[in-house]
């Protein structure tokens, strides 16, 4: 008889033998993502010294594979930390995208001088110095050439060549970078570069404060103590998660040192109280300095951009202007702010883009950039890439705006109408009351941010207003694309002595454009989340303030006299959009966004500083007549 020990420990056996074959046989599991960086690169630290005797924290990470060499530098330089620090800890990843990390470069990261580990006294977008007279003359270009210089010298393995990108902040100092650039700085890509704060970047817009997004960035970026490494802190504690209750509740913008900053950040309130474009932002004007450029430039943007909208556009025109013969690309696809970057890009908010757009720049535009200029490979690119919205297609062209493009104005009509035809009127206008203490919103939701969405967000909610004015065209019977720069002319009046003038470029989707989901229209058993409908939709395409105290000047401003008719003239940010047929073109009008931007007091006084009693109502007229025509004028392509 069979011993029942001996049949319970066969029965164990094969049980753990038939176990074993199956985890045998499964694969391993893969390597953690920030394994792959420690196994093919060895990290170097360096305090590189700059011409003053300053020296600038420097992480180095060279590819371990010298038969893949000689590889070429690419750099970021940037004020928010070159972290993890130490010689055995490494990022989970390195580079613009994953293509750089497996090709192999020797990536090169630096905290700006003053910023974190680096020496150093740093300022806000440090000025450039044209002639420069002593060792003691240091700015942005003059740093990043000494770094290439030493990093020639001390890391081995290069090939003699050196590249430069940066999105946003990282952007300003790729730009910087580049001028009376080093000989072997050979490619650059400043994207979403800050470039001019007070006209049209982070900072101001139109002349009007970008309040909510300027306190939720100087509330977390504060002056360092360096050198110093990042330590875990608090975030601002708001007390609501509605903006608008927020800063409507604060008051003037000085309110908000007073109360809740108390002093601590000298960063946000050099920003508020340059509130005219006086010698503090002129010198940080970076395109004005955009000379002797040697290397290849990429230039990168995001049409829906909600910070740094501005600063491509300059950057490019200065380039081409100061050095014609350097080889410089504009690119423009339907991104947020650094949206490029990450993910694939295929919406933003409820606009579908039907293409991976932003998976494409990175696998087709910018890698091959590099390449080309770095390490001879790869292609050059046409003068202009840029992603066409309405159509969602890419395009190129050998300049920006197309030279096909033509000027035409759409002018405000009677009755809401809008169309290319000039009025006929010799009489007319529109008007509607602007209470600053009822502002409008710049969305139709609570929100506790600036949500990048919001730069094409349905606008009906601000349609229904009696304080916004709205003009349409009849339905379009064929395509119409617009191309460039996008410019309101307005004949205004107003009771006020100051008024802002809000501006919006509206997609309208016919009324029988199709819902992502219809199961539930009609539907009144609607529990969660009511359903999106896109007919009638009102997609913001291009949106812009402007304070009419700047009209005559950005440097002097002056007031309006109370029932006089003035002429408020401004350009927004380029767009590169298709109006589909049976879609209608809309242009909104008001005076107030908030809390995008502060609030105008209507009366011409220093708004940081307003009194709760200058905050007063005032009527606005807009002129739709013979010889006072209002509209905006775009540039449309044949």
């Amino acid at each position: 008889m069979p011993n029942p020990h001996r049949l319970a420990f066969a029965v164990l056996a094969v049980f753990t033998l038939a176990l074993t074959l199956v985890h045998a046989q499964q694969p391993a599991p893969p390597a953690p993502i920030e394994d792959y960086v420690r196994a093919h690169y060895t990290k170097y630290e360096f305090r590189i010294p700059m011409r003053d005797g300053k020296r600038l924290f420097t992480a180095v990470y060279v590819p371990k594979d010298p038969a893949g060499g000689p590889y070429p530098f690419l750099m970021d330089r940037t004020p928010y930390s070159v972290g993890p620090y130490g010689e055995d800890q490494y990022p989970k990843h390195l580079g613009p995208s994953e293509e750089f990390e497996k090709s192999g470069y020797i990536f090169v990261y630096q905290d700006v001088r003053g910023r974190w580990m680096s020496e150093g006294e740093f300022q806000e977008m440090r000025p450039h110095i044209d002639e420069k007279k002593s060792p003691q003359d240091v700015d942005d270009a003059s740093d990043t050439y000494d770094t290439i210089e030493f990093l020639l010298k001390h890391v081995a393995g290069n090939n003699g060549k050196a590249g430069i990108w940066g999105i946003s902040y990282p952007g300003f100092y790729t730009s910087a970078s580049i001028i009376d650039s080093h000989p072997a700085l050979a490619a650059a890509s400043p994207q979403a570069p800050m470039t001019d704060l007070f006209l049209g970047d982070d900072a101001y817009h139109g002349g009007a404060f970008m309040l909510s997004a300027n306190f939720g960035f100087y509330a977390f970026f504060k002056p360092n103590q360096n050198p110093e490494t990042p330590k875990p802190t608090v975030g601002f504690d708001f007390g609501t998660p509605d903006r608008y209750q927020f800063y409507l509740q604060a008051g003037n913008i000085a309110n908000l040192d007073k109360l809740y900053l108390k002093g601590s950040n000298w960063l946000f309130n050099d920003q508020a109280k340059h509130d005219t474009y006086d010698a503090y932002w002129q010198a940080r004007d970076l395109s004005r300095h955009m000379k002797n450029v040697h290397c290849a430039v990429l230039v990168v943007g995001g049409w829906y951009d909600a910070e740094d909208l501005s600063g491509p556009y300059r950057t490019f025109y200065a380039i081409n202007k100061f050095n014609p013969g350097t080889p410089t690309t504009l690119v423009e696809g339907p991104w947020v702010h650094g949206g490029w970057a990450h993910g694939d890009g295929t919406h933003l908010g409820d606009v579908q883009f039907n293409a991976k757009t932003s998976e494409y720049f990175r696998a087709n535009i910018q890698f091959p950039f590099f390449e080309h200029y770095l390490k001879g490979k790869g292609a050059v690119q046409p003068k202009a890439v840029v992603f066409e919205t309405g159509t969602n297609v890419w395009r190129t062209f050998d300049a920006w705006p197309p030279k096909a493009a033509t000027a035409k104005t759409l002018y405000f009509h009677s009755g809401g109408k809008l169309s290319f035809d000039p009025p006929a009127e010799t009489k007319g206008f529109d008007e509607y009351i602007s209470d600053p203490n009822h502002p409008v919103p710049f969305v139709g939701y609570t929100t506790d941010t600036v949500p990048q969405r919001y730069m094409v967000d349905d606008q009906r909610f601000a349609s229904y207003r009696p304080d916004v004015l709205v003009y349409e065209t009849d339905p379009l019977d064929e395509d119409v694309t617009i191309a460039g720069p996008i410019s309101p002319k307005l004949k205004i009046a107003s009771t006020g002595t100051d008024s802002d003038f809000d501006v919006k470029l509206i997609d309208v989707y016919p009324e029988n454009y199709p819902d992502p989901d219809d199961s539930l229209n009609g539907n009144k058993r609607i529990q969660d989340a009511p359903p999106l409908h896109m007919g009638g939709y009102q997609q913001l395409l291009r949106g812009e303030p402007f304070r009419a105290k700047f009209r005559n000047s950005w440097e002097k401003p002056e007031p309006l006299t109370p029932g006089k008719e003035a002429d408020v003239n401004f350009t927004m940010p380029d767009l590169f959009h298709t109006f589909r047929r049976g879609h209608r073109i809309m242009v909104q009008v008001e005076s107030s966004w908030f809390p995008l931007t502060d609030r105008n007091p209507q009366t011409f006084t220093d708004i940081p500083n307003a009194k709760p009693e200058e905050f007063q109502k005032a009527t606005e007229q807009i002129f739709r007549q013979k010889d006072a025509a209002s509209g905006v004028e775009v540039l449309v392509l044949p």
